[in-house]
């Protein structure tokens, strides 16, 4: 008997490239991107969209959105940090939905494009171009995170972007 799954897709806010210098994975958030990751993140909370669980790729403009997206909440969701999370294609995605425990029923990924959007076009059939701070959510039909794989489809719930609410 399948069970439904939910899977929130979040890219990470609009990042800073102010510094020239600064590694890919070290650049911060500029401040459209932390007033985007906040006011998103009171959108989720006000919808009681919560997450059993958050993966989050440890790039810091990933780690600051997840910080600021929850920032106002009551209480987080527990989060990990995931190198693997750094720029990943579908079917890395794939494979770490394979080893979720059964126990969560509403996933979090924060992450990046060109992965996120691939993933989420690739398993859901629509086209959708997903912007910095864009959240989707993807319901799937599973017995177990662990029957994940390559053709899996999901429908799309949610698809919010920060201009559709004038952020």
């Amino acid at each position: 008997m399948n069970h439904k799954k939910s899977l929130f897709l979040l890219r990470h806010a609009k990042s800073s490239w102010k510094d020239p210098e600064l590694d890919d994975q070290e650049r911060p958030l500029n401040g459209r991107g932390c007033r985007n990751a906040v006011q998103m993140g009171r959108l989720v909370r006000d919808k009681e969209l919560v997450p059993d669980l958050v993966l989050c790729s440890t790039a810091q403009r990933a780690r600051e959105t997840a910080a600021l997206f929850f920032g106002e909440w009551k209480a987080s969701p527990t989060t990990v940090y995931r190198n693997d999370l750094y720029h990943s294609a579908p079917v890395q995605i794939e494979g770490i939905l394979n080893t979720i425990d059964d126990s969560i029923e509403s996933l979090m990924i924060i992450g990046h494009n060109p992965g996120l959007e691939e993933f989420l076009n690739k398993h859901t059939g629509n086209v959708c171009s997903v912007p910095t701070s864009a959240l989707a959510q993807v319901d799937f039909e599973l017995d177990s995170w662990s029957h994940f794989d390559d053709v899996t489809e999901g429908t799309l719930i949610i698809f919010w972007r920060p201009k559709d609410f004038g952020f």
